[in-house]
């Protein structure tokens, strides 16, 4: 008996890996986040139990996985996105490892290659940027040492902001000193899912923008050069030389 901990993507459901799609269809038992993972993901299963974990803690769900190991069946544990990614599994690992209970992680599409894909851009480019910086904005979790939004921004580089679309406004008043007033930035809500809506703008306007949304949650900030760069060099990857 197996738990695997499946990455389903960000919403599209043709955007699960083959390997997370055939594990989702033979698991006998489903364990699904609800809340982020759509129904579709599950379709041509052929489980006998399946379970929205959108309402349990976490004791509730190590017992279900407990009593799938001690029923011998694997178990299809679905998380949106790549579940490595804020997903919260590293405290279901380390109660069922606690149980002797093996398991498997199986990568996913993330909702920032998602962003990128919708806003039809390269988020690592010659002379603009090389490096990808992917975090959070520090709420009821506070962030370590060195890690403070502030502190990464001095960097300069592509960033993917999750968990913060509450807070944009201080998030642009973070970034402001580092990427300039007309340093491009989106927000995008949802991506992938049907109902996905992006707002582009600047750190000057940004707020205002969403601010005629009703985009309050499940969204990402991505900023940085790239959004909108186009005097860029070309990559050495397909010279002539």
């Amino acid at each position: 008996m197996t738990v695997f901990f499946i990455g389903a993507g960000p919403g599209d459901p043709e955007l699960i890996t083959v390997k997370g799609q055939r594990l989702v269809r033979r698991c006998p038992v489903i364990l699904y986040a609800g809340s982020l993972v759509p129904a579709a993901v599950l379709e041509g299963n052929i489980a006998e139990r399946i379970v929205n974990t959108a309402e349990l803690d976490l004791d509730a769900i190590v017992a279900l996985l407990e009593q799938a190991h001690l029923a011998g069946q694997d178990v299809a544990r679905v998380h949106s996105g790549d579940p490595s990614l804020y997903g919260a599994i590293g405290e279901q690992i380390r109660r069922i490892r606690a149980l002797g209970i093996p398991y498997e992680i199986v990568p996913g599409v993330t909702a920032t290659a998602a962003c990128a894909a919708s806003l039809g851009c390269e988020l690592t480019l010659p002379n603009i940027s090389q490096t990808l910086i992917l975090t959070r904005y520090a709420t009821k979790t506070a962030m370590p040492e060195g890690e403070r939004l502030a502190d990464l921004a001095r960097h300069g580089a592509t960033m993917a902001i999750h968990l913060g679309v509450r807070h944009l406004a201080r998030i642009v008043d973070e970034l402001l000193p580092h990427y300039g007033a007309d340093g491009p930035i989106a927000v995008v809500y949802r991506a992938s899912w049907p109902d996905e809506e992006r707002v582009t703008g600047t750190l000057a306007d940004i707020v205002e923008k969403v601010s005629r949304t009703d985009i309050e949650r499940t969204a990402l900030i991505l900023v940085g050069r790239v959004l909108t760069a186009d005097g860029f060099a070309d990559s050495s990857l397909y010279a002539k030389a």
